[in-house]
């Protein structure tokens, strides 16, 4: 097969635990060429959507990782499949590449996962849709909704809607004396809209990260432990991962979203849990492939290659 790779930069991945070139080693490994595009070069012309696509080969060494072949323009339907992995923030310009994606795939390009699905799927907002396995949880702008909450829970978690990786998380107890700075400077004086959930102590034991892929989860999730004195797990923001085997509560959960979202075109997803709790679903670029397979030995991007082929009917 021939895939495409829209990705951050090559020379800002680290390549010792990133996703995505777990992903393209994978593929190479199994004989299948691979080329990577930067978002930008992604353009409609001539009734067809194409971009500047650089073959590239793969090594194991992770400082000098891949060699790369003079960027070609191709039309986006000459691959087999394009692997959407641009990491957020979801701005109007990841909407407009949504866009040309989605005219690439009605000219018959297999991009996964699917433009619309991932345009349709806010990461905070989506869990709205499974009430049954979330937090007390509210979404507002408005001061008066969200201060009503955090007297409410005593304990909460606020975060903006478009944010990755623990960015502008904010624990806000009820009698925090910078509680309505806070409010005010995530909501940008009530022009934004913000998520505020109820603190969950079992964060101490990590916010777990349960892949899913081809409509089925990965039996291993990523605990990612905040480091003392922090309150999130991310792993950007210094939490540190913990591969373990799905609880029932994790396999629960998963099993409901996997079917219903695979069937929505998204190939990979990434949820969050906290404790019992469904707090996040991640449909961009998810992560976490390396720190599994390496303290389990399950092969998640040999899962991930099986997905694609199969949706390529190979």
């Amino acid at each position: 097969m021939k895939l495409a790779c829209i990705l951050d930069p090559l020379e800002h991945l680290k390549a010792y635990k990133d996703s995505s070139v777990a992903m393209l080693r994978a593929a190479q490994a199994r004989g299948h060429e691979v080329s990577a595009i930067m978002r930008p070069a992604l353009a409609w012309r001539d009734g067809a959507v194409g971009a500047a696509a650089s073959r590239l080969t793969l090594r194991a060494d992770h400082h000098d990782w891949f060699e790369a072949q003079a960027p070609r323009e191709t039309a986006l339907t000459a691959f087999d499949a394009v692997l959407m992995r641009q990491d957020p923030p979801f701005d109007m310009e990841y909407v407009a590449a949504t866009w040309l994606l989605e005219r690439a795939a009605a000219a018959g390009a297999r991009v996964i996962n699917d433009p619309r699905a991932v345009r349709d799927h806010s990461e905070k907002l989506s869990i709205l849709e499974f009430p049954q396995f979330i937090p007390d949880t509210v979404v507002a702008r408005e001061a008066e909704a969200l201060q009503a909450f955090i007297e409410a829970a005593g304990d909460a978690i606020l975060k903006p809607l478009d944010g990755m990786g623990g960015s502008s998380i904010f624990r806000v107890c009820r009698d925090d004396p910078n509680r309505n700075v806070i409010v005010e400077t995530l909501t940008e004086h009530g022009a934004r809209s913000i998520m505020a959930q109820r603190y969950l102590p079992a964060i101490a034991q990590g916010d777990k990260r349960i892949l899913l892929i081809g409509g089925a989860p990965v039996p291993f999730a990523l605990a990612r432990i905040p480091k003392p004195g922090e309150t999130r797990g991310n792993l950007a923001a210094g939490g540190s991962g913990v591969a373990q085997p799905l609880a029932a509560r994790d396999r629960e959960i998963a099993e409901h979203l996997a079917p219903i979202l695979h069937q929505r075109g998204i190939l990979l997803a990434g949820i969050d849990v906290i404790g019992d709790c469904l707090t996040e679903i991640n449909v961009t670029s998810p992560t976490c492939f390396v720190e599994i397979t390496q303290q389990t030995g399950f092969d998640v991007a040999g899962m991930f290659l099986d997905a694609v082929e199969r949706a390529c009917g190979g």
